[in-house]
C-alpha cells in the first residue's frame, strides 16, 4: 500500500470516531453523512459531507470535528467540502446507525413504504424504542431537533423522538 492510500485508511479509521454533536451515539459514518475522503489534486486530505437537511446548524460543529480529528493524529491539511446534491436521504443511515438510535431510544426511520396511513390522514404507526409498542402517537412535529418528531408511546408512557424519514 502507497503512502497516501495509507492516510486515506487512516483517515477513514479516524472519522469512525467523530460523532454527530445533536446524537452522540452515531458516528458521521453510521449518519451517511461522509460522501467520500479523497486526495486532492494539490494533494490535500478531502473529506466529502453532505448535511442531513439544509442548513442543518451541527454542520458547521462536525466540519470542526472532523478536521481536529485528522489533524490531532498528524493528517493536516485538511479540507472538508460540503456538496448538497444529490441531497441526503435517511436510506444512507446504516443499520448499525438504525440499531444504535434505537438503544438510545429514538425510534429510527422506517421506509416510506411501510407505513401509507399518513397519506390518508390516519396516524403513523411507529415501534416504541423503549418497550416496542405500536401502540404510539406523535406529540410534535418537531422534536429536540428539526430532524425529529416527538412521539410518546400510550403504552410505557414514554416519550421519544422518531427520526423524520426525508
Amino acid at each position: 500500500m502507497n503512502p497516501q492510500e495509507q492516510i486515506l485508511q487512516k483517515a477513514h479509521l479516524l472519522l469512525q470516531s467523530v460523532t454527530d454533536p445533536e446524537i452522540p451515539v452515531l458516528s458521521v459514518f453510521d449518519l451517511g453523512i461522509v460522501r467520500e475522503i479523497r486526495s486532492g489534486s494539490d494533494g490535500v486530505l478531502e473529506v466529502v459531507i453532505t448535511p442531513t437537511y439544509s442548513g442543518c446548524p451541527a454542520m458547521g460543529v462536525l466540519e470542526v470535528n472532523i478536521r481536529a480529528a485528522l489533524q490531532e493524529e498528524g493528517i493536516d491539511p485538511v479540507r472538508v467540502i460540503t456538496v448538497l446534491s444529490p441531497a441526503w436521504t435517511t436510506s444512507w443511515l446504516t443499520e448499525a446507525g438504525k440499531e444504535k438510535l434505537r438503544a438510545f431510544g429514538i425510534a429510527p426511520p422506517e421506509e416510506a413504504s411501510k407505513d401509507k396511513k399518513a397519506l390518508m390522514g390516519e396516524r403513523r404507526v411507529l415501534q416504541c424504542p423503549h418497550c416496542s409498542s405500536a401502540n404510539t402517537e406523535m406529540v410534535s412535529q418537531f422534536g429536540s431537533t428539526s430532524c425529529k418528531a416527538l412521539f410518546r408511546c400510550l403504552d410505557c408512557l414514554e416519550p421519544f423522538d422518531y427520526f423524520k424519514c426525508h
